[in-house]
């Protein structure tokens, strides 16, 4: 019994340690979870105090920020205020003045009244007695105001008529004179500025040889080397009894020019045969149409003239090998050329576009095909064609005047063109006719009375005439310069101009022995 009275309290004490030890487990619990609230309690007080703070400078901040603000639009406004104020002065200042200046006008106006109305007055009383006077002339010389005014309208009219004929003919002359002697420095200068060769190289058309051998290793057996040349190249070769030459004959100067190189390949090689002739022709065909190429547009560099077709370059290079009158081609458009643009530069127009016309004039005389028009219509279609500029076209058409002449440059084209082929020594001339021309200058000179010597000079460009001091006077000598030069102009054919000078001079000699 007492056994299961101690068992039975050890069950309850223990059960009671157990429930104490789960309420002390309870209250530690509580405990500490008090413990936890109260720190997150204090650190929540400190946030909400720290974000009363935040919030609070940010209010100050945003307070002194506004108060800033309001501060910049108070001041900006009260400037506004003083601008109006100042432009209120201003405007009411500007109206007094204007208030003023009104009042001045109305002052002014009415005195300007008064000054007309007595004007007025003053004008019908003039009136008054213009009219008395009139009455009184009219009554005096027996003639009424409008037949008199009618006489002195007459006696005026012929006299400005006569003034005005005088003006006319002082204009007229002073403007030819004047355009004279511009047209004379232009063309002067223009030849000055521009020096080119007074000789100048011919086609070649006659093939020297060493011996008349070679003539028959040319004809070759029945003919046959001399047909394959002429075929090939399609020039006439006339071997004939001409010693050590061979002469070449063709229309076509750069056919004469192939005929010749091959020819002289041909002999200097040794082997002549049909088949070698047709390689040799046909190398120095595309050696000399390369030249041709080569020459055109070395000449268009050396010019300063560029964007020029290559058909144009290859036809200004084909002139090398023509030549008209004596004069060769190529040369002669170089220099009318460089007397375009010298000109074109005195006349204020464009100098590239003048040379450019200039080298081109004489571009149809080397055409490739034949054509029925004359050479400067040939030359336009041609340079129409390759998409040369109007005015360049019309300049090479019209320099024969063959076709209107649209603008400066024509005339320009022309002239050089004339300058260049009247030059001394630019074109072939017979030399009997030459020679004449000399002569008949100076037995011209020889009429004239005191006349002691002619001399024609500057290959008849110059005549110079030599008087006696004792026979003719100075005024004399210039009448006879003067007449001398009209008798030539009226009697005589010749290039350009002549220049005559007279000399007078009188020499004291003396020897001291």
């Amino acid at each position: 019994m007492d056994i299961i009275i101690w068992i039975a309290v050890a069950i309850a004490s223990a059960s009671l340690g157990s429930f104490l030890t789960s309420i002390m487990i309870r209250r530690s619990a509580e405990s500490k979870s008090n413990v936890i609230i109260k720190e997150a309690n204090d650190k929540a007080e400190v946030i909400k105090k720290e974000k009363m703070l935040q919030a609070k400078e940010n209010f100050l901040q945003l307070k002194s920020e506004h108060e800033q603000e309001m501060n910049e639009r108070s001041n900006q406004i009260q400037k506004n205020e003083l601008r109006l104020k100042q432009r209120e002065t201003q405007l009411n200042q500007r109206q007094d003045e204007l208030q003023k200046k009104q009042r001045e006008i109305q002052t002014l106006k009415s005195n300007i009244d008064l000054q007309t109305e007595s004007l007025n007055k003053k004008e019908s009383e003039i009136n008054k007695f213009m009219k008395q006077q009139y009455e009184t002339l009219e009554r005096i010389s027996g003639m009424s105001a409008s037949e008199a005014k009618n006489q002195l309208i007459e006696s005026l009219k012929d006299d400005a008529k006569i003034d005005a004929q005088a003006m006319i003919k002082d204009i007229i002359d002073e403007a030819k004179l004047t355009a004279n002697n511009e047209a004379r420095k232009i063309v002067v200068e223009s030849i000055q500025r521009t020096a080119v060769e007074h000789a100048i190289e011919n086609t070649v058309s006659v093939f020297n040889i060493e011996n008349d051998e070679i003539k028959g290793r040319i004809i070759g057996r029945e003919g046959r080397n001399i047909r394959a040349l002429e075929s090939l190249t399609g020039v006439e070769i006339i071997i004939d009894d001409s010693p050590d030459a061979i002469i070449l004959s063709g229309f076509d100067p750069v056919r004469r020019e192939i005929a010749r190189l091959s020819l002289h390949k041909l002999v200097t090689d040794g082997r002549i045969h049909p088949a070698r002739i047709e390689e040799v022709v046909a190398k120095t065909t595309k050696q000399v149409e390369q030249e041709i190429l080569e020459t055109g547009k070395r000449t268009a560099i050396d010019l300063g003239i560029h964007g020029m077709h290559a058909e144009l370059l290859r036809l200004i290079g084909k002139m090398k090998y023509r030549s008209s009158y004596g004069q060769n081609l190529l040369a002669h458009s170089i220099e009318v050329a460089r007397l375009c643009a010298t000109m074109a530069a005195e006349l204020g127009l464009n100098p590239k576009k003048a040379k450019r016309a200039g080298l081109l004039h004489d571009i149809g005389k080397v055409a490739d095909t034949e054509s029925d028009l004359p050479h400067a219509l040939a030359g336009m279609k041609i340079a129409e064609k390759f998409k040369e500029k109007p005015e360049v076209c019309n300049a090479i058409g019209s320099h024969h005047e063959e076709e209107e002449m649209t603008s400066l440059f024509a005339p320009i084209v022309q002239v050089c063109d004339a300058i260049s082929g009247a030059r001394p020594g630019a074109r072939r001339e017979v030399v009997e006719a030459y020679i004449q021309r000399l002569n008949k200058l100076e037995d011209l000179a020889l009429t004239y009375p005191g006349v002691v010597k002619t001399y024609a000079i500057q290959a008849g460009r110059e005549l110079r005439v030599i008087v006696g001091a004792d026979k003719v006077t100075d005024v004399e000598a210039s009448q006879i310069s003067y007449d001398l030069s009209k008798k030539i102009q009226d009697e005589m054919t010749y290039p350009g101009q002549i220049k005559i000078t007279v000399i007078r001079e009188t020499r004291a000699i003396a020897f001291a022995k």
